[in-house]
């Protein structure tokens, strides 16, 4: 049985520091909080009290070509640009990681200014980039452009997760025979599959979510759920919109518990490892 030995002093400056952890999280899921009850809203407006329950704006989502086609967009879209900026990601870090330049932090600097630069630029430079090439009005230039935008998360991921790596590992494998194909796949990625897979699961949010790129870039055949959202409350407010962000934030919360479960699993590796 441990004493309190803090004065109290000490115990009251952590209670308002737990007070105000606890404010700044009320008031970051305040938004979350709103929304999520008018999606079951029996009524046809943002409106609280709520008139009653209903599962009728679900029943519109999953009904309506717009919603789906959207829906199926968003995850082709985002289950592509995943897949590649997995692959290039993995392959940056890995040959940052076994570098050693002068200009190693430039670059590195260079791949992750996606996540530093604002996405509107971004978008911007994309579009009067890709316009001559007529990458334009068509998922080809949303997937580069995505791919780039989640790439990033990769690297990140997987240089922290190769920082625990231990090169002897490799030298061991190539002793033995395997060439540094083999010696990846049986040795490195093992041991780097979960850093590898948060990554993979932070660049399928980052397109998943992305809206700004899709503005400028897609045409009517591409048109995403947050596209469809943010065409939604301009032309014609429904709840449906509030159905459609209920989905949007149990998918998030699904890949936070999946980064979650990767990262546990990461440090247990490392730990046995170790």
């Amino acid at each position: 049985m441990t004493t309190d030995t803090r004065t109290p002093g000490q115990k009251i400056a952590g209670i308002a520091q737990a007070g105000i952890a606890y404010a700044v999280l009320a008031f970051l899921v305040a938004p979350i909080a709103v929304i999520v009850p008018l999606s079951f809203s029996s009524g046809s407006f943002f409106h609280y009290p709520l008139p009653g329950f209903s599962l009728r704006w679900y029943e519109d989502f999953f009904t309506s070509p717009f919603w789906l086609s959207a829906l199926k967009n968003s995850l082709f879209l985002g289950s592509i640009s995943a897949t590649l900026a997995t692959v290039l990601g993995t392959l940056a870090a890995i040959g940052l990681w076994r570098a050693n330049f002068p200009l190693r932090g430039v670059i590195l600097a260079v791949l992750i200014s996606p996540m530093v630069v604002p996405v509107v630029i971004v978008a911007v430079g994309a579009y009067f980039a890709f316009a001559p090439l007529h990458l334009t009005d068509g998922f080809t230039g949303l997937i580069l452009v995505h791919t780039a935008l989640g790439a990033p998360f990769v690297v990140i991921t997987v240089l922290a997760t190769l920082s625990g790596f231990d090169r002897n590992l490799l030298r061991a494998a190539l002793v033995c025979g395997a060439n540094p194909v083999v010696a990846f796949y049986r040795v490195m990625l093992p041991v780097i599959l979960p850093g590898v897979a948060s990554g993979a699961v932070f660049a399928f949010a980052t397109s998943f979510d992305e809206v700004i790129v899709v503005l400028l870039m897609a045409g009517p055949e591409q048109r995403t759920l947050p596209r469809q959202m943010f065409a939604g409350i301009n032309d014609n407010i429904s709840l449906t919109i509030a159905a459609a962000a209920t989905m949007l934030i149990a998918i998030s919360l699904l890949l936070m518990i999946a980064v979650g479960i990767l990262q546990r699993r990461g440090a247990r590796m490392r730990r046995s490892g170790a």
